[in-house]
């Protein structure tokens, strides 16, 4: 197990999902992102990073048939797979480093809150990338929301890389398009704020 698989293994075997900072009760921003992409029930949605988040409940409300959550932490699958019950038979579950991800299939959404922020080394950041490309099919989009200019230096102990539009873009490379920019003040669990920025991408056809 690598020290960042620890990090997070550690996270979740000693806090409850909604005691860390990142927890949200209702993760509306990326449902409204998801909705007006008018995407078919069984089109592939991977999230990664995702740990105990509720996105995957929602989006089994809404009826989507074919969904992937990835996470470093295989405690915090559990603690999805736990909540969901019966429901979790739908969903695949592969504990693992997205800067090693390999699905075996491509996505048409691919959605990360907070990972990419974590990526501090020039390295994993190329490799993160790698894997959205291999996994995000031509004309395919991306959510990624990671910590504002001006919003947190560290999260969870750790230090974070800042993202505006042009730093993103610069990141992901002429294969993709800007769509939508976001802004929203996240309140942990505690109170505090945070400034998170998110980002629709579209990955251009070939």
């Amino acid at each position: 197990m690598t020290s960042r698989e620890q990090h997070w293994q550690h996270v979740y075997e000693t806090k409850t999902p909604n005691a860390v900072s990142w927890y949200q009760v209702d993760p509306a921003l990326s449902l409204g992102l998801i909705d007006g992409l008018h995407l078919p029930e069984d089109a592939a949605i991977v999230d990664v990073g995702a740990g105990a988040s509720v996105l995957v409940d929602r989006l089994l409300d809404c009826g989507f048939k074919n969904l992937t959550l990835v996470d470093l932490a295989a405690s915090a699958l559990a603690h999805t797979r736990d909540r969901l019950g019966a429901r979790a038979a739908a969903v695949k579950f592969i504990p693992g480093d997205v800067t090693r991800l390999s699905l075996g299939h491509k996505v048409d959404l691919w959605h990360d809150r907070a990972v990419l922020h974590f990526l501090t080394s020039a390295d994993d950041r190329a490799r993160y990338r790698g894997a959205l490309d291999a996994h995000l099919k031509p004309g395919g989009h991306a959510i990624i929301a990671t910590f504002a200019v001006g919003g947190p230096e560290k999260c969870s102990g750790l230090p974070v890389r800042q993202y505006d539009a042009a730093r993103l873009m610069d990141l992901l490379g002429d294969g993709y398009e800007l769509v939508n920019e976001c802004f929203e003040e996240h309140t942990t669990p505690w109170g505090s704020t945070q400034a998170f920025a998110c980002f629709l991408v579209r990955k251009k056809a070939d």
